[in-house]
């Protein structure tokens, strides 16, 4: 039943990012025409942004399929931690377009050009209601998976550009303040890059097999202790995740003389799947010492 709930995740989280990414896609050629008629940079940057957008959205995407391919001899775990590698590549996709804004808002800001605001506005209220629809269809999926986070994080950049584009758009309606347009957008890359180190963050400490964030392995060890009266002591735990919703853990169990071996198995998987969710465990009994090094 567990693996066929995951399953079900997988399977709509795969179809809201495909959906997203059509959204995206189209509505990117629209502000590229927007953005070289009106001359506006703030609308150009967030149609570079929904480039590299749609581009992680189908690298996403590709992720979830190739998920779903089952486990091989070379590859004995699945292809689950795809979905962590397309998190860490859409990251640093963010980083790139943020200095591509960055870049262009200086030289804008350097040297001022005409921008017809009217257009701007107009294509960036549409563009926001797109964004918004686009993430509203990826938000409703599962929001522990690091890699629809992923995806989400670049359409809220979206969000935010359009947003950005609209308020700069009115300051150049108003009053005439074309450098509204650059400064916006700086401030824009700002928010995108915060999310985007986020994403990179958690995604680099998934690749790299760190011990997930809500896992306190001290009081892991000391409550199978407690728990089973015939475990002396836990060691050698070592725990990682394939994606965010598929944690693993090794360990050692030493026990007494008297401890029964498959029921004390059965105790500790029994409470690593009940008190911290992890049903992928393996365990290593022993009633001596330990020969493995520290």
């Amino acid at each position: 039943m567990a693996h066929d709930h995951g399953h079900q995740h997988q399977t709509s989280n795969e179809r809201r990012v495909f959906w997203a990414l059509i959204i995206t896609a189209a509505f990117m050629l629209v502000e590229v025409a927007g953005g070289l008629i009106s001359g506006s940079l703030a609308l150009l940057a967030d149609a570079g942004h929904m480039l590299t957008d749609a581009i992680a959205l189908l690298f996403s995407w590709i992720a979830f399929r190739a998920a779903r391919n089952p486990a091989d001899d070379k590859r004995s775990y699945g292809y689950h931690r795809l979905q962590i590698v397309a998190a860490f590549v859409n990251g640093l996709t963010l980083v790139v377009v943020v200095g591509w804004i960055v870049i262009e808002a200086v030289r804008r800001i350097a040297e001022p050009v005409a921008i017809l605001g009217d257009t701007m506005l107009a294509v960036a209220v549409a563009g926001l209601i797109v964004n918004v629809a686009a993430f509203w269809i990826i938000h409703g999926g599962d929001r522990n998976n690091l890699n629809l986070a992923s995806a989400a994080a670049h359409v809220m950049g979206d969000i935010l550009g359009s947003a950005a584009t609209i308020v700069a758009a009115l300051v150049i309606l108003l009053f005439g303040w074309t450098l509204a347009d650059p400064v916006l957008s700086l401030l824009v890359a700002l928010l995108i890059l915060k999310s985007s180190w986020s994403i990179i963050r958690k995604s680099m400490h998934i690749l790299l097999e760190g011990t997930p964030d809500w896992l306190d392995v001290e009081e892991l060890k000391h409550r199978l202790v407690a728990a089973l009266p015939e475990v002396t002591d836990v060691h050698h735990v070592h725990a990682w995740s394939l994606t965010t919703e598929r944690p693993m853990i090794t360990l050692h169990a030493s026990v007494d003389g008297d401890g029964g071996s498959g029921e004390t198995l059965l105790g500790i998987k029994r409470l690593l799947a009940d008190d911290y969710g992890i049903t992928h465990s393996t365990i290593q009994i022993e009633c001596g010492d330990c020969t493995d090094e520290t």
